[in-house]
């Protein structure tokens, strides 16, 4: 097949759109329902990304995109108890790696991934399947589905899920194009090779860059490739755990990044895995309402008249003091940025939210005073002399 036509573009009022070749047949299947113009963009962002991620780790990896950005990514890694209970999956009797990298990819972040498009290295399985099923989506791209796992997936939304499978020896152009305004944009595809052995310029005090700190360095920029810019990525054990995507200012991207990565960690406390949920509150509820309760509007959730149509017992305030305590304890983070960090208050803020490691290109003007920032937390920061832009 050469074209796809699609309903229209990325809004209503944009008729017709397609994604079509020049040359030679689309390296897509759509096996189930519609995607539109967005969804493909998603999709094919996704597909990039966890391909590289699966290259860079030789695991099974995972992301959860929204409006062009991911809201997570992941690679297969077991999980914890706290994990599974946070991710809303303790009740799965199976957890494959595929599943786990799925899982960590839409909980990080699970306000952002909801509605999401799904993006998975490996053939989906029954057991990704499954977790897919019951979680609010428009869509998968994989290279290939087991036939149970499928039709799972094909029951979805009333029979109407986007399933495309995607052929996965297809190798594009080196040069892309892009039209705006009727003017053709042409350049040489970001074929960046990123892996562990990324980030041998250290150039703080502390050298001492661990094996894992270098695997979630290159999950970080891998997923800044495929993220709009500005954008900061905060990575702990395998994942994705803050993204800030889009932003005008450096500074903005890595507090935005960072109060994700805080609520990521936040959703570990003991208080909040005690929550005493009612049994008709859904996922999508708890996480709202987790939101609320972390944050700084948590009497909008607490006030009498309002909890008790959530929880079974009225739940104690989680103190600034409290939260603070427990955000000191996150530790080892590894944070990437697109481009360089142009002051020190971008370290200052990272320290806040426990990064430990740093990967960014380099070359500001104030290089030195974002160096002497990190040597004062005993960080270790490599620049890579690569920008990572996206647009």
């Amino acid at each position: 097949m050469k074209e796809i036509e699609l309903k229209y573009g990325c809004n209503p009022n944009q008729k017709p759109s397609r994604i079509y070749m020049e040359e030679g047949e689309l390296p897509v299947e759509v096996l189930n329902g519609k995607p539109g113009y967005i969804n493909f963009l998603d999709a094919f962002n996704g597909w990039q990304l966890v391909k590289e991620l699966k290259e860079a780790t030789n695991l099974p990896a995972a992301t959860s995109f929204k409006h062009v950005s991911p809201a997570g990514a992941a690679v297969g890694l077991p999980l914890s108890d706290t994990l599974k209970k946070i991710y809303w999956v303790d009740d799965l009797k199976e957890l494959s790696p595929l599943a786990c990298a799925y899982a960590r990819a839409r909980g990080a972040d699970r306000m952002s991934s909801f509605g999401d498009f799904i993006a998975l290295s490996d053939v989906c399985d029954v057991a990704t399947a499954n977790m897919i099923k019951r979680e609010v989506s428009d869509g998968v791209i994989a290279p290939g589905y087991e036939p149970e796992a499928l039709e799972i997936l094909k029951a979805k939304k009333k029979g109407n899920y986007n399933v495309i499978q995607i052929d996965a020896s297809y190798v594009p152009k080196q040069l892309e194009r892009k039209e705006v305004y009727g003017i053709t944009f042409e350049q040489g595809r970001n074929e960046l090779h990123i892996d562990k052995n990324f980030f041998s310029d250290v150039v703080t005090n502390n050298k001492d860059m661990t094996e894992q700190g270098k695997i979630d360095l290159a999950i970080a920029l891998i997923t800044l490739k495929y993220t709009q810019s500005n954008s900061v990525c905060y990575v702990k054990d395998g994942q994705a755990i803050g993204i800030g995507a889009g932003q005008q200012s450096r500074i903005h991207c890595t507090r935005l990044a960072g109060s994700k990565a805080d609520n990521w960690w936040l959703r570990q406390h003991p208080m909040v895995l005690d929550l005493q949920f009612k049994s008709t509150i859904g996922r999508a509820d708890r996480d709202n309402s987790i939101d609320l309760y972390i944050g700084e509007e948590y009497m909008d959730l607490l006030a009498d008249g309002v909890w008790e149509n959530i929880f079974e017992e009225k739940p104690e305030v989680l103190s600034r003091e409290e939260k603070r305590a427990w955000l000191d304890k996150l530790e080892d983070v590894a944070l990437g940025s697109d481009a360089f960090f142009p002051f020190g208050d971008n370290i200052e803020r990272a320290n806040k939210s426990g990064v430990k490691y740093i990967a960014q290109p380099g070359g500001s003007v104030r290089d030195d005073n974002v160096i002497d920032t990190c040597n004062k937390y005993n960080m270790v920061m490599a620049f890579t002399g690569i920008r990572l832009f996206h647009h």
